[in-house]
């Protein structure tokens, strides 16, 4: 995966000629960062094959088109990490904001002065909002997650259709940034945006978003005595991986979602 431009947490590789130059590649078109090193390796084996072509150019070493190499370069990348929660009414809501809430601020302790930024959509009674819009700021994330609705039916779809959006916005305000939805929920969508059945809509959005190469993670909130495989379901149309944390922790969470910010 190549990015324009730079940023400072995973490592994405970088067509600028900035960057840690990490290995070298043959050349593709018209190369403008050539890897001299990679390129006189390559020609050394054919010199003595070439000692026609080194007499009539009178140069003591002979390189030809096919011996280019160019640099391959990486850079550090931003990271944008969207929490979608359902907050509709259950036992487990209040342990589930309470981690949440944790591995947020965790999470923006840890990027102190660096890019990453943490977001957060709550989804509940019938819409979702956006309680924390994408910061870098444990102060403000602080005061944004004292007061969050709780109760109510599940609008899936809304809180999908939010997160997309919000994650589409950053994504042309911050080309470079590296977007993971963290989507904590039991799969079960009682509540539509549009005609279809919840259910179905959910599944065709999760769709939209896995199309846009939007990385995601479902954390499945279900009891396990209970789970009919709503979360899974989900996952699989975000093509994402669908974890259960049997503890329900912010320290859980937060290495869940550190995990999967691994280059």
């Amino acid at each position: 995966m190549s990015r324009k431009q730079s940023g400072r947490r995973s490592r994405t590789r970088t067509e600028r000629k900035r960057g840690r130059y990490i290995q070298a590649r043959p050349a593709r078109g018209k190369p403008s960062d050539v890897a001299f090193d990679a390129t006189l390796r390559a020609a050394a084996p054919y010199q003595i094959r070439r000692a026609d072509v080194r007499a009539e150019r009178q140069t003591a070493f002979a390189i030809e088109r096919s011996d280019i190499q160019e640099k391959v370069r990486v850079r550090l990348t931003a990271n944008l990490v969207m929490f979608v929660v359902d907050a509709s009414w259950s036992m487990a809501v209040a342990e589930r904001m309470a981690a949440t809430k944790g591995a947020i601020v965790s999470l923006l302790t840890d990027a102190y002065q660096r890019r990453d930024r943490v977001g957060l959509v709550v989804f509940q009674k019938d819409r979702a909002n956006l309680i924390l819009p994408p910061t870098n700021s444990v102060q403000l994330a602080q005061r944004a997650l004292n007061d969050i609705p709780v109760g109510g039916k599940t609008p899936l779809s809304a809180g999908l259709f939010l997160a997309h959006e919000v994650i589409r916005r950053e994504q042309l305000a911050h080309p470079d940034v590296m977007p993971l939805m963290i989507l904590l929920t039991d799969g079960a969508g009682n509540v539509a945006l549009g005609g279809l059945p919840p259910q179905e809509e959910a599944h065709r959005l999760a769709e939209h978003i896995a199309h846009d190469q939007i990385r995601s993670v479902v954390i499945n909130m279900e009891h396990a005595a209970f789970d009919q495989g709503l979360a899974q379901s989900l996952a699989d149309h975000l093509k994402a991986p669908c974890l259960t944390l049997n503890e329900l922790k912010a320290e859980n969470l937060y290495h869940a979602v550190r995990a999967e910010m691994q280059p």
